[in-house]
């Protein structure tokens, strides 16, 4: 019988390398740490929206179709994967690209420090809903 891989540790939630390999036909055992593909990392439920967003050949509108949700629904469940294999999304890109315009024009002396603070925070407060 086989199980599926667990990649958390079930006492404190940290990753989980596998350190163990064995052929099921010649019963050839390998010891060593051995890496787990970002994909195992990702939740059950992200695994199957990346095989579905897969079939739809990256089609958010046929992946609507076939999950029966709303197009910002897709957005989000497709940024949660991108985050989970540890990529920043376009939102998250827009925010460094903003942050760093303000950098350069800061170092430039375009601007003073205390407008760059107030620009970064502004920034930081209109791509978080404005909270």
């Amino acid at each position: 019988m086989s199980y599926k891989v667990i990649n958390r540790c079930p006492v404190c939630g940290r990753k989980l390398i596998i350190t163990r390999l064995k052929c099921s036909n010649c019963e050839t055992t390998i010891e060593n740490n051995f890496k787990m593909s970002k994909f195992e990392y990702l939740t059950s439920d992200q695994l199957m929206f990346v095989e579905v967003f897969l079939k739809c050949r990256g089609s958010i509108k046929e992946v609507e179709k076939e999950l029966n949700i709303s197009y910002p629904t897709v957005r989000t469940k497709l940024d949660e994967v991108i985050r989970a294999l540890g990529y920043n999304t376009d939102s998250e890109n827009s925010v460094n690209i903003g942050k760093k315009k303000i950098i350069d024009m800061l170092e430039k002396g375009e601007i003073s420090p205390d407008d760059a603070i107030k620009m970064l925070n502004k920034e930081g407060n209109t791509n978080n809903g404005g909270e």
